[in-house]
C-alpha cells in the first residue's frame, strides 16, 4: 500500500506488515468498528477502512495524526484520526477489532522519549512500558468477543504479554511470527542486550509476533435452587438440615 511518510513518522516495516497480514484474516466490513493505537502513518486504519470498517486511529504525535488523515484521503476512505495517549481520546467507546504496533524495543532510559525518532520504538529497559499498559486496558476498549491484534518483539517478553492479557480476561495466543535479522537500532544495542541476557551471546536476530486476544466477558453462573421432595429447601452437602 502506498503511503505518505513525512520526516519523524515511523515508516511501515516488517512488524507493520505482519500485523497487516493478521488484520487481513479478520472479518471486517460495514458496521465493524476498528481502532488502531500508535497509528504512525495510519496504514492499518486505512487498510480497515478500505474494507468498509468504521476506522479510528490514535497517536500521541500530532504529525502522525495529520499523516493518518492524509493517507486516508490519498486512498479515498474515511478514518477518524485523533491525538492522545493510547486509548484516552476514545474513553468509553468499544471496538470490534483493535490493532496496536507500540514502541517495544528495550532501551537504557527508563522513560519513553517525548520527542525524536526514538519515540517510535524505545520502551524502557524491558521494552514493556507501553505493552503492560495496553494489556491491562484491552478489555476497556473491546466489545464482548472483540479482538486485539498486538505486535511485539521476543526481546520484550511475549510470555508476559500473554499472561497479562489472560489475567485481564482475554483468550490470548500467538497468531503469527517471523524471525528477522537485527536492524540498525537493534545492532547498535546488541552488546547491551547480551549484558541484560535479553539475547544469547552472538544472537543478532529477533522474533516478531502478533498476539491475537479475544475478549471473553465473565460468564455468570446461574444460581441453582434445590428443593427436597417434601417441598423444603435442600440443605448444603455436609451440613445437617435445619
Amino acid at each position: 500500500m502506498r503511503v505518505i511518510i513525512p520526516p519523524g513518522v515511523y515508516a511501515p516495516q516488517d512488524d507493520t506488515e505482519l500485523l497487516l497480514r493478521s488484520l487481513a484474516r479478520e472479518d471486517l466490513g460495514p458496521g465493524v468498528r476498528t481502532l488502531d493505537l500508535c497509528t504512525g502513518t495510519g496504514v492499518l486504519a486505512v487498510a480497515a477502512a478500505r474494507r468498509g470498517a468504521e476506522a479510528t486511529a490514535v497517536d500521541i504525535s500530532g504529525v502522525c495524526v495529520a499523516t493518518a488523515r492524509l493517507n486516508a484521503r490519498l486512498h479515498g476512505c474515511r478514518v477518524r484520526a485523533v491525538r492522545g495517549d493510547l486509548a484516552a481520546p476514545v474513553r468509553g467507546e468499544r471496538f470490534d477489532v483493535v490493532t496496536v504496533n507500540p514502541p517495544y524495543v528495550p532501551a537504557v532510559s527508563p522513560q519513553v522519549p517525548t520527542r525524536g525518532s526514538r519515540r517510535a520504538w524505545d520502551a524502557g529497559p524491558d521494552g514493556r512500558l507501553l505493552l503492560d499498559r495496553i494489556c491491562r486496558a484491552a478489555p476497556s476498549v473491546l466489545v464482548p468477543h472483540g479482538i486485539l491484534l498486538l505486535v511485539q518483539s521476543s526481546l520484550s517478553d511475549v510470555a508476559a504479554s500473554l499472561s497479562a492479557l489472560r489475567s485481564a480476561g482475554l483468550r490470548a495466543r500467538v497468531a503469527a511470527s517471523t524471525v528477522l535479522p537485527f536492524g540498525p537500532v537493534m545492532t547498535a544495542r546488541a552488546a547491551w542486550f547480551e549484558e541484560r541476557e535479553l539475547v544469547a551471546p552472538g544472537t543478532r536476530t529477533e522474533k516478531l509476533v502478533v498476539i491475537r486476544a479475544v475478549h471473553e466477558p465473565l460468564r455468570l453462573q446461574p444460581t441453582a435452587h434445590l428443593w427436597s421432595r417434601g417441598g423444603g429447601a435442600a440443605h448444603a452437602p455436609g451440613t445437617p438440615p435445619s
